[in-house]
């Protein structure tokens, strides 16, 4: 983990609190390559009703629109969440370098929480770097629910 992790992880947390201000499940995502931001999105599929409205998919979207081109070499991709299997798929299909998740993710995580989607020998692959600012990440999701679902939050 590099202090730049750390700078681009707070911007997708700032994405995340985005997506929780518009009653989303707060989640957010940056990508970045050569160490300048490319774009950034959050959680959206409530309001876009949308189920592929994951940060991960928008922010691709987005990076490619910016950069002009579906692949994505030697962008890094800075989520909140680990990727379901969904996003993973999208991610390995746009080829991006690195992806770097903040919390895990034990229902949906495709990135060795749940599945281990990069071991199945898919066409390409990716570096991975879990764990960057996971308490804060994970902080924020459960206090979601928490409150989503009447919970004291003491």
């Amino acid at each position: 983990m590099t202090d730049d992790d750390v700078r681009f992880m707070r911007l997708a947390l700032d994405q995340a609190a985005r997506a929780e201000a518009a009653g989303e499940v707060p989640v957010g995502a940056v990508a970045v390559r050569d160490g300048e931001l490319v774009a950034a999105a959050c959680n959206a599929p409530v309001g876009s009703g949308d189920p592929t409205a994951h940060a991960e998919v928008l922010l691709l979207r987005a990076a490619a629109r910016a950069l002009g081109n579906y692949r994505l070499p030697g962008l890094t991709v800075y989520v909140t969440l680990e990727p379901c299997l969904m996003c993973v798929g999208a991610l390995v299909l746009a080829r991006v370098e690195r992806v770097v998740f903040g919390a895990p993710e034990p229902k949906f995580g495709a990135l060795g929480s749940r599945v281990d989607a990069l071991s199945l020998g898919l066409n390409h692959s990716f570096s991975v770097e879990p764990g960057v600012l996971a308490e804060e990440c994970a902080a924020r999701v459960v206090a979601f629910f928490r409150s989503r679902r009447g919970l004291d939050l003491k």
